[in-house]
C-alpha cells in the first residue's frame, strides 16, 4: 500500500499518453495512481465493495454476468477481485474485469433498443442463480432513464449523472419488500415520479418516450 516515506505514488506510470490532452496528463496520471491496485482509493474505497451481489431476488453487477462468471463462483469473484485491489494478488482473470465480456464491461443486456439484449443468455444466467428474478446494472447509460427489458428481467438504472457522461438528472430504483420496483425522479421529462415497473410498462411509458417503446418490452 501507499503511506512510505520514500515510496512514489506514481511509480510506473507512463508520462505520456496517446490522444491524451497535455493539460490532462496531470489529472489522468493521478488518477491512475489512486485507482490502480494498492492504490489509495482502490484498498480504501473500492476493495470494500463486492464485484457481485445478489440481494433477495435481485443480483447486481456493474455490466452484468454471463454464464462463464457464474461458473467461475461468485464468492470466488469477490475475494478473487478484492485480493487483487489491495495487492495479495498480483493479476486477476481477464473475464472478470477487463475486456467488453468481462463483469463491469459488458452491455450484453443494457442495449436501449430490446431486440439488442441478449434475454436468452440473461434468462441462463438468472436460471443458474438459485432464487433470482432480475439483474440490475449500470455502466450503460439510458438516455430515457431507469427501465427494464428482457420482460423487467433487465434492470438498467444507469442515467449518466456526471458531466462527463450526459449530465442527467438523478433516479432511484426503490425495490420494496414484496420486491416491488419503483422510479423515484425529479426530472420533469419524463413525468415517471412513483411509476412501478410492472407488467404495463411499455404502456405506462410509450406515450411519454415513444422513441424507447420497442426496448420496454
Amino acid at each position: 500500500g501507499f503511506g512510505g516515506p520514500t515510496e512514489d505514488p506514481f511509480d510506473g506510470i507512463p508520462h505520456e499518453f496517446s490522444h491524451v490532452k497535455p493539460e490532462l496528463l496531470r489529472g489522468i496520471r493521478a488518477r491512475i495512481a489512486a485507482l490502480r491496485p494498492e492504490g489509495p482509493i482502490a484498498e480504501r474505497f473500492l476493495s470494500r465493495n463486492q464485484t457481485i451481489v445478489v440481494v433477495g431476488d435481485s443480483v447486481f453487477a456493474h455490466g452484468g454476468l454471463l454464464p462463464n462468471h457464474v461458473e467461475y463462483g461468485l464468492e470466488k469473484v469477490n475475494e478473487h477481485v478484492r485480493d487483487w485491489i489491495l495487492g495479495v494478488r498480483d493479476n486477476v482473470a481477464r473475464e472478470l474485469v477487463k475486456g467488453k465480456h468481462s463483469i463491469v464491461w459488458t452491455r450484453k443486456y443494457s442495449h436501449e433498443v430490446a431486440k439488442h439484449c441478449d434475454c436468452s443468455t440473461l434468462e441462463y444466467v438468472l436460471n443458474t442463480i438459485p432464487g433470482a428474478k432480475r439483474m440490475i446494472m449500470g455502466h450503460t447509460i439510458q438516455q430515457g432513464g431507469i427501465n427494464g427489458a428482457c420482460s423487467n428481467r433487465a434492470i438498467r438504472i444507469d442515467v449518466g449523472m456526471s458531466k462527463g457522461c450526459g449530465n442527467g438528472l438523478a433516479e432511484v430504483l426503490q425495490i420494496n419488500e414484496n420486491s416491488q420496483m419503483t422510479i423515484l425522479t425529479s426530472n420533469p421529462l419524463y413525468q415517471r415520479k412513483n411509476e412501478t415497473l410492472g407488467a404495463n410498462l411499455q404502456d405506462e411509458l410509450g406515450s411519454v418516450i415513444p422513441q424507447l417503446a420497442s426496448a420496454l418490452v
